[in-house]
């Protein structure tokens, strides 16, 4: 597999099923994976990247863009030459979620499946454990859209698409997409809350909002 370019599942669908190995830091390619998912994530535009994207299938997620009000700019056509270039430059090796509190949605999309976006329930505060290029072990909190995008990324980790987990999927181009996005917004549902028991009770009304509309 090429490293460095994106692998949808029309290309490979069985290789982003597989679920990524855990870094090992003697891994003589390390250093190069990295450079190469980190120059990809610069060069193009993306929220973060999860590595198996990449043809790289190790436990490795670059953070890049989760500002929430960059994004909404991008969808109107007014972002601007710093914000087209804004990179948060993160790295989380071996990361591991280890709570998960209150919910939110938004209608995800993603580079490895095409036009294909999907209505997802994510928590809307996430603790990660990981690893960072030093080896150096961090515990941190990720809450709103930046919960959102790690947990969409982390998934990926373990073969896991937002179309595997949408509760309503739509095919949609990008420049459609935009403009949908404006008036279905990321939405905060509930900020505390056990994750799971807040999902079934969301995903109960989802289905009978669409019965019923």
């Amino acid at each position: 597999m090429e490293k460095g370019k994106v692998i949808t599942i029309t290309d490979n669908e069985a290789y982003l099923r597989q679920i990524s190995t855990t870094v090992d830091f003697n891994d003589s390619e390390l250093k190069e994976d990295l450079k190469i998912i980190e120059d990809f994530c610069i060069q193009n535009d993306v929220l973060a990247m999860a590595s198996v994207q990449l043809g790289i299938p190790k436990r490795l997620i670059y953070l890049k863009n989760t500002k929430l009000e960059m994004i909404r700019n991008f969808q109107k056509g007014i972002q601007s030459d710093e914000e087209q270039n804004y990179n948060e430059a993160r790295m989380l090796i071996n990361p591991v979620i280890i709570s998960r509190e209150g919910i939110t949605e938004y209608w995800e999309n993603c580079a490895s499946v095409g036009d294909n976006m999907g209505h997802v329930f994510r928590p809307y505060r996430i603790v990660i454990e990981y690893l960072d290029r030093t080896g150096m072990k961090h515990t941190d909190m990720f809450e709103g859209f930046e919960s959102t995008v790690l947990s969409h990324e982390y998934d990926h980790l373990d073969g896991i698409m937002h179309i595997d987990i949408a509760d309503q999927i739509l095919p949609m181009p990008v420049e459609k997409r935009k403009k949908w996005r404006q008036t279905h917004d990321y939405n905060i549902i509930a900020k505390d809350g056990d994750f799971d028991g807040l999902l079934k009770r969301e995903k109960k009304l989802f289905v009978k909002e669409i019965i019923y509309k």
